[in-house]
This record gives C-alpha cells, sequence and structure tokens, in this order.
C-alpha cells in the first residue's frame, strides 16, 4: 500500500437514475462527472444502480408460489433497461472520466446473458474501466432479480489516487467481506448504496474505524414521478413521493464525518482527502496487521471464477 499523493478532492454524487433509460442516464452521469471535476473532485462515487435502476417498491409478480405474467413483463423491461459491460453507456462514462482524469465509481445494472447483476464499476481516466464488482449477496427480494456475483470480482484497483475499492450497499454488513477488503489495503473504501435510512451513516462510520480507510458513499435522491406510470410501487404512486432520500456522506479513517449526510435533494458533496491521515489512524488499529490474531482467527477467501459450465478438452474436430 505505496502513499497516494494527496490531498486531493473527492466528491459523492446525489442523483436520481432516469429508470429504463441507461443511456440517458448515462449521459446524465457523464455530465455530472464534468460538473464534479469542474469543482476539483479527482475520486468520484455514484449511487448503487445508478445507471439500470432500482426499481423501488416493485414485487415482479411473485408472491410465494406464483410468478404472475405481469410480473414476467416487468422483468423483461428491466433486463432491457439494463447494460451490457463494456458497452455504449460504458464507454460514455469511460470517456467523462479520462476527460475529467478522475477515478469514477459508479453502480449498474449488469446483463450477464439472462441474469442481471447489481455491480460497481471502477474508470480510472485515460485507463478506462479497470474494476466491475458484482454484488455478492443481494438483499432479500433483489435475489428474485439479481444473479449473485463469485469471488473472481472483489480485487480493489491501484489508481494514481491510493487503492480504490467497492462494497455495494448491504455487502456492507458482511464481515467477511470487510476483512478481505482491509486485508488488500483498501484506502478509499466505495460503498454505492441504496439505504437511505438513518442506521446507514452509523455503518459508514464503523468502516472507516475498522478499516481506517476513507469511505464514500452515495445514494439516490429520487422521486416516484421518475419511474413513469408503469412501474409498480408499493410506496404508492403520488408523484412526489420520495423512493430514496440520498444520505450520502463521506467519512474520514478515524470516523469524522467530512460532508453529508445529505437528504435534501440532488447535490455533489465534496471533501478534501489526505491520505496520510490513513497511517496516523492505522498508528493504534490496523485490523489485518498488529491488531489480529491469525494464530486464532483466520480468513480463507477463494476468489475463482465460478462458471456453471467449464468446457475442458480440446472438443470435437
Amino acid at each position: 500500500m505505496p502513499p497516494s499523493p494527496s490531498p486531493f478532492t473527492a466528491a459523492v454524487v446525489q442523483a436520481a437514475a432516469i429508470p429504463g433509460e441507461p443511456r440517458a442516464t448515462a449521459a446524465k452521469a457523464a455530465g455530472l462527472v464534468e460538473k464534479a471535476a469542474r469543482a476539483g473532485a479527482r475520486l468520484i462515487v455514484f449511487p448503487e444502480a445508478m445507471v439500470g435502476g432500482y426499481p423501488k417498491g416493485a414485487s415482479f409478480g411473485a408472491p410465494v408460489g406464483l410468478r404472475r405474467p405481469e410480473g414476467r413483463e416487468a422483468f423483461r423491461r428491466y433486463w432491457e433497461g439494463a447494460i451490457d459491460v463494456p458497452g455504449p453507456e460504458t464507454a460514455a462514462l469511460a470517456a467523462a472520466a479520462a476527460a475529467a482524469g478522475a477515478v469514477v465509481v459508479i453502480g449498474v445494472i449488469e446483463r450477464g446473458g439472462g441474469t442481471l447483476y447489481c455491480s460497481a464499476l471502477t474508470f480510472d481516466g485515460p485507463r478506462g474501466l479497470v474494476a466491475t464488482h458484482r454484488k455478492l449477496m443481494p438483499t432479500a427480494a433483489e435475489r428474485l432479480i439479481w444473479g449473485f456475483g463469485d469471488g473472481s470480482t472483489m480485487a480493489a484497483a491501484d489508481t494514481p489516487l491510493g487503492r480504490v475499492g467497492a462494497v455495494i450497499c448491504w455487502e456492507n454488513y458482511m464481515p467477511m467481506l470487510r476483512m478481505h477488503m482491509y486485508a488488500q489495503g483498501v484506502q478509499f473504501w466505495c460503498a454505492p448504496t441504496a439505504d437511505d435510512r438513518d442506521t446507514w451513516l452509523p455503518t459508514m462510520q464503523t468502516i472507516a474505524l475498522e478499516g481506517r480507510c476513507f469511505v464514500l458513499t452515495a445514494c439516490q435522491w429520487i422521486t416516484r414521478a421518475a419511474y413513469g406510470a408503469g412501474h409498480e410501487s408499493a410506496l404508492g404512486d403520488a408523484p412526489e413521493t420520495v423512493m430514496m432520500g440520498g444520505g450520502s456522506a463521506i467519512v474520514g479513517p478515524l470516523g469524522a464525518v467530512l460532508a453529508g449526510p445529505d437528504f435534501k435533494g440532488e447535490t455533489i458533496l465534496t471533501a478534501e482527502l489526505d491520505a496520510a491521515e490513513i497511517a496516523r489512524a492505522k498508528y493504534d488499529f490496523d485490523v489485518t496487521g498488529h491488531y489480529a490474531r491469525p494464530d486464532i482467527f483466520r480468513l480463507t477467501v477463494d476468489t475463482r471464477a465460478r462458471p456453471a459450465v467449464v468446457v475442458e478438452g480440446a472438443g470435437p474436430p
């Protein structure tokens, strides 16, 4: 974990997706990258499912033991609104990151054949897409519409700013995943999320303290009107209903809140990050270093890809 050039400005972007319109959302995100960069940001973090959309309040027609036709049609529309990686949307985001000379972490809904994955993409300026992390464990009803990632997409990315890792929403509550990320020396922990509750910020502060790293978390601020008339919503159909209320924030490696949380609307929050603070924080606590007890506790991590079909041998002539 070499020292990173610092201090520098980082930003979390609290914005609404355009559900069902991935190219328009990617264009909006590209514009927000440019806007954040004009404010000096070199690390820019977006919410979970920013491109592809988070279908808040939808049931996809699946009572226990049943799959209704309208739910199948809702999934078809959602699948068509997801993106391929790589694809035109990632090209637009890569171009924006390159033009800004910034590291950009953004949540997307990624197509993998007939399966959708909730993913976080990391772009590193002119290097383009350098990391794709698929959410390991979708939460509750998310398991109906998203597949499970495997251990092959958990690597942190080395960037000119330092080591950047992405952990999505409630994956942040998985202690063993956190230990794996800490062991990689993550300096800038990016947490795209859909959790806008008051309990989220304390979680981010705990991770910052536990990992002695900077934590940047971004959540959408989006109303019912953005989803369109065809979206099923357990939260009701009043256009002004806030479906996700933000709460984005930036936290320092000793738990101090450096920016946010904001629950008022779309915004860009910035803070100056100095990596020297990480070394100062690890002086008395390094969870996978001098504060570890590997003689008692050890974690084994399988980072191999786990495809459903493995073809061996030369095959037919």
